[in-house]
């Protein structure tokens, strides 16, 4: 058991102590971990506490331009993009050394991102961990590289066709402070594994995860120089180098719609190819012949790190038969979730990432009580936290009922712990309300007929859908959005295809007499 796991848990003020001392603030720029050539640093902030918690390398443009070059140099100088068992290799021993550190990860994770360490049991560290680099890895070996086709030929001729997939070349991977750890790994494993070179900007409030990845590549792996880049940088002007570049190929950006939106019209000028997992509004749809406990359970889980969760379903849809139970049974769930330091095993609600977000979020709220959304539970800042989290960034696990799905609460990407419920009264008023939205990333449904779950899942126009509890996430499973919830998707085989560019080579043989 961890230090900071079970009975003898530190306080987050202790934790970011610690995390300080350990964590690497340096940039990774060909083979060398290097400082700002400024000399500029930023703060890392802890949000639980509000305190800060250490500095990083403040990249300027010319170190954005040098890691670029440098990465576009190893894919076009070195036999990285050719030579499979170095990158298998490389991706083995970089899955090491991340192990071995795993401890140290987590305590930089709780401190710098403010995610309850339960989180970090799952989709924080653990099952990225597990299998986000040996699943791409695994495909090395597995995947078709190559595959020949017949026919065509002119004049008798026997045609040869052969259909190669090859790297496209360097991808800027641009990561949210959410789920850093899940993101760049799910990241680099597939781009890395399919022979891209690749330039990693990580979330100015959450640097220290990537930066320490970017000392194990160049202190633990045969990683060659200009392979992996990480170049933190608190400034758009410089990220936004990533997006005009022409000497970068594929944006793989996780985050929000507006600046997907952005980095789309960026790039379109060197037409790069784009790879972009953006916001939800996903919906819970509770039939009335579902488990209430887990319908409880289900709405509960949007206050998991705060509400800090694109696929996270904050629209409940709920049959109008049993509308006004489970709205009782919602507040009484709400109500009891621990609100605390996610330092401690029994937080389920931990702070937001920064005040500005915490802001937004209590904007968010007071406008919806304005629009005339009914509120059920929260809508504030919590009361009664220690002394030691006085300024971190805590808001209330709220719940709205809102009649009128058309109001702003029901339909923006608040990213914050709260639902807000809105009653059906058959299916296909429950499909038509979860699909009346610009997003289409997640959602969920629960019926005591799983026949009748899968079939309303199957008519919801997004991304991935859990029915009665089924988990779609993985390595090995593609997860992205429709509409205005992304371009393209991160993990399995078809998160795998989209770093590969597909070549035809067509060559004639004589026919025979």
């Amino acid at each position: 058991m961890s230090e900071v796991d079970g009975q003898n848990s530190a306080p987050s003020t202790e934790l970011g102590h610690r995390a300080g001392e350990r964590a690497e603030s340096r940039m990774l720029i060909g083979a060398e971990l290097v400082s700002a050539a400024s000399g500029e640093a930023f703060d890392n902030v802890g949000p639980a506490t509000g305190q800060v918690l250490g500095s990083t390398a403040a990249s300027g443009a010319g170190d954005m331009l040098r890691a670029i070059a440098a990465a576009r140099h190893a894919f076009d100088k070195t036999d990285w993009s050719t030579n499979r068992a170095l990158r298998q290799r490389c991706l083995e021993q970089l899955q090491q050394a991340l192990e071995a550190e795993s401890e140290f990860l987590r305590e930089e994770l709780v401190a710098e991102v403010g995610c309850p360490i339960a989180t970090t049991r799952i989709a924080q560290l653990d099952w990225p961990l597990a299998e986000a680099l040996r699943y791409p890895a695994g495909l090395i070996d597995e995947f078709q590289w190559e595959r020949e086709l017949f026919g065509g030929g002119l004049f008798g001729d026997r045609n040869v066709r052969t259909v190669v997939q090859e790297p496209v070349g360097v991808v800027a991977a641009i990561c949210p402070s959410n789920f850093p750890v899940e993101v760049v790994l799910n990241k680099l494993g597939p781009a890395l594994a399919a022979g891209n070179t690749v330039v990693l900007k990580p979330d100015p409030n959450t640097p220290w995860n990537a930066t320490r990845l970017g000392r194990l590549v160049a202190e633990r792996t045969d990683f060659p120089a200009g392979v992996v880049n990480v170049v933190p940088t608190p400034s758009n002007e410089v990220a936004e180098l990533l997006a005009t570049d022409p000497r970068v190929d594929l944006i793989s950006f996780t985050g929000s719609t507006a600046v997907g939106r952005m980095l789309m019209r960026r790039g379109a000028d060197t037409m790069k190819r784009t790879f972009l997992e953006l916001g939800g509004k996903s919906a819970l749809i509770v039939c009335e012949d579902a488990d209430p406990r887990a319908a409880l359970r289900s709405a509960a889980r949007v206050c998991v790190h705060a509400g800090q969760a694109c696929a996270a379903t904050s629209r409940m849809l709920v049959h109008r038969s049993i509308f006004d139970e489970m709205i009782s049974g919602v507040a009484a769930a709400f109500q009891a979730v621990p609100v605390g330091d996610p330092a401690l095993p029994e937080t389920m609600v931990g702070p937001l990432i920064s005040a500005a977000q915490r802001a937004k979020v209590l904007d968010a709220y007071d406008r919806a009580v304005r629009d005339g959304a009914r509120l059920v539970i929260g809508g504030g800042t919590p009361k009664d936290l220690p002394p030691h989290l006085a300024d971190g960034h805590y808001v209330e696990p709220t719940v709205f009922v809102c009649e009128d799905p058309s109001l702003p609460i029901a339909r923006e990407e608040i990213f914050g712990p709260v639902l807000v419920m809105t009653p059906f009264t058959d299916d296909d008023e429950a499909v038509r309300l979860a699909n009346d939205s610009e997003y289409g990333l997640a959602g969920a449904v629960l019926s005591a007929s799983a026949d009748r779950g899968i079939g309303i899942a199957r008519r919801i126009r997004t991304g991935a859908v859990g029915v009665n509890g089924g988990m779609y996430y993985g390595a090995d499973a593609p997860f992205g959005g429709y509409k205005n919830s992304g371009v393209g998707r991160q993990c399995g085989l078809e998160g795998f295809q989209q770093y590969l560019e597909t070549k035809t080579i067509g060559h004639r043989v004589a026919a025979r007499d």
